[in-house]
């Protein structure tokens, strides 16, 4: 090794030791004569000096410059009393440089590698190498680094075995839209890049590998957001002989095992389960927030017997009640704010000494309002705010607003962590466009037993051994029990208008593989990205990824997506068209 110890690592115990050093200079001072560097590793800063009386040491010193790669040689020292630094792991000495030797000359960087300065995405991605020099981003990585190794510590001593997919596989559709790859050996064929391993997963059950996992790489085609990546990261765990309970408990271990590994924190033993009805109907979300109350309140039969024309034709009415005396213009901005997210509009009443006030108040007659403050136990100086609509586009809207009011209004603790399992999802949805039906997650999970005879009747009745792991209103995971019967596949395929013929189509690998003896079986898959910008106390995954893309899904680091040079083409028999841009 080129260093006796790193940059983070010398304290009082080794005054007196002969070291040596490699890293970056961070800065340089001159003071008095003398000259210090910070040099700096991923592992910390130590404060360095050069004495004049070191001639080429010190004339070295003085021509070096920011992000030089520096060796150096010296003696740990004390620093002078009142120039310690308690923010530092070394604050409390430094080292005398007897010989210095430069790696490399930097040139100016042209972003500033400290975490007090403010740059733009663009160019943090453009010159990512630097940006991750910085220490906040070496911090942000160590700790998905932990939370991978404590993920494995946990299921390995479960008796898991960690078993990688394939990453080229057939195309099979998912819901998003797949990247594929052209084959050069099958002209005219092409690969898929996998949007999970779900499929490859349940054959491995079906193979009797009953405890599966893997850090795995996702691809999906899609437009992209704060919590969005083409590519990203599931921990993904499948079980046999399994049922829910299972591995909502296995699942629990895990979390706890991450949190208290990676933060020391306790994680609660029983986590909360809500059923996506009453996640709904309370919070307006399936990955309800939990950090705060302000709940969603059915008024629909109270305001149906008012004057008010939008309530009285409105399938569902709700509200929620804020305590805060809001102005006009808050409620203005409050209404703008439901407006862009698909309301016609928002209802508001306050709360006085007199009772209720609003411009909408004439319409409601003194016992209705008297049933409405009962009902939402709403208090002088606090708000009502109506949605009326649809039901779910009542509850979307609302649940919403709940989440804006409790940010603005300073109701979340951040430093809490908030979890909750949302369990027994509906099986299907019905398309609004087509009126068809078709499954909530994916074809492969297990109605509820008690249900599959509303089938045919009435599928909206129909949950499934479904469930999710939500934490802070973030979807952390989800997954569900999985179907492993040849008539129960074909009883949900017919609910969505697929038969077993289309159904071996799309995935007869896996329904083939089913013939031979497939045993109950279930998993879930956790969202690594996710759960470590959580675990950092932030909700963008790209600051928690060495190499993420921007939002255009490009690299400006390696200039990716590019165009391939025409001789491949021609191996791959493709011929490509630009689009106009």
């Amino acid at each position: 090794m080129l260093r006796t110890h790193t940059c983070g690592e010398l304290n009082k115990g080794d005054i007196g030791k002969e070291v040596e050093l490699c890293g970056w200079n961070q800065s340089r001072r001159d003071h008095g004569g003398l000259i210090f560097i910070d040099i700096r590793d991923r592992y910390g800063l130590t404060q360095i000096v050069f004495n004049p009386e070191m001639k080429e040491a010190f004339a070295a010193a003085d021509k070096s410059r920011r992000e030089d790669v520096l060796k150096i040689k010296g003696n740990v020292v004390a620093r002078k009393e009142g120039m310690e630094n308690p923010k530092l792991a070394t604050g409390e000495i430094e080292v005398e440089v007897s010989s210095i030797d430069v790696l490399n000359d930097a040139e100016t960087p042209p972003i500033e590698v400290e975490d007090r300065v403010e740059v733009s995405e663009e160019m943090r991605l453009k010159y990512r190498y630097l940006d991750l020099r910085r220490p906040v981003m070496n911090n942000r990585l160590f700790l998905r680094h932990k939370a991978a190794q404590a993920a494995r510590e946990f299921l390995n001593k479960d008796g898991f075995m960690e078993i990688e997919t394939p990453l080229l596989i057939r195309a099979t559709p998912e819901g998003a839209r797949d990247y594929i790859v052209p084959s050069r050996v099958n002209t005219g064929d092409f690969y898929s890049l996998p949007q999970s391993p779900q499929l490859y997963k349940q054959i491995l059950m079906v193979s009797g590998m009953d405890k599966y996992y893997q850090l795995a790489r996702c691809l999906r085609d899609e437009d992209l957001r704060q919590d969005r990546q083409p590519e990203f990261t599931q921990i993904d765990l499948e079980m046999s002989f399994v049922e829910q309970e299972d591995i909502l408990k296995l699942s629990e271990g895990l979390i706890r095992h991450i949190w208290k590994k990676v933060l020391d924190i306790d994680i609660e033993k029983n986590i909360p389960r809500i059923t996506y009805k009453e996640a709904m109907d309370k919070y307006g979300s399936d990955k309800p927030d939990l950090r705060f109350g302000l709940e969603l309140i059915d008024v629909t039969d109270i305001v149906k017997e008012s004057d008010f024309g939008v309530f009285k034709q409105a399938e569902k009415v709700k509200c929620i009640n804020p305590v805060k005396e809001f102005s006009r213009k808050d409620f203005d901005a409050y209404v703008d704010f439901c407006q862009k997210n698909g309301a016609k509009g928002m209802a508001w009443m306050k709360v006085t000494e007199k009772g209720l006030e609003s411009n909408i108040v004439k319409f409601f007659n003194e016992d209705i309002q008297k049933k409405l403050l009962e009902k939402t136990k709403a208090k002088k100086g606090s708000a009502l705010m109506f949605i009326a609509d649809k039901e779910k586009k009542t509850n979307e809207i609302l649940g919403g607003l709940r989440v804006k009011i409790g940010h603005d209004l300073e109701l979340i603790d951040h430093n809490e962590f908030k979890f909750c399992w949302v369990t027994d999802f509906p099986l299907f949805e019905r398309d609004e466009d087509s009126g068809k039906w078709a499954p909530m997650h994916h074809i492969f999970s297990m109605p509820k037993k008690d249900l599959m005879k509303f089938m045919e009747t009435d599928p909206s009745k129909v949950t499934g051994d479904l469930y999710d792991l939500v934490l802070n209103g973030v979807e952390l995971g989800g997954g569900s029990i999985r179907i492993h019967k040849k008539d129960i596949q074909e009883k949900v395929l017919n609910v969505i208008g697929m038969d077993y013929k289309q159904a071996e189509e799309r995935f007869g690998f896996l329904l083939e593989s089913f013939k031979y003896g497939a045993p109950p079986h279930g998993g879930i898959a956790f969202g690594f990205d996710r759960l470590c910008a959580l675990l950092n106390g932030i909700n963008d995954i790209r600051e928690v990824m060495a190499f993420p893309k921007n939002k255009a899904a490009e690299c400006p680091m390696d200039g990716s997506p590019s165009e391939v040079p025409a001789e491949q083409l021609k191996e791959l028999h493709l011929k490509v068209e630009k689009a106009k841009k």
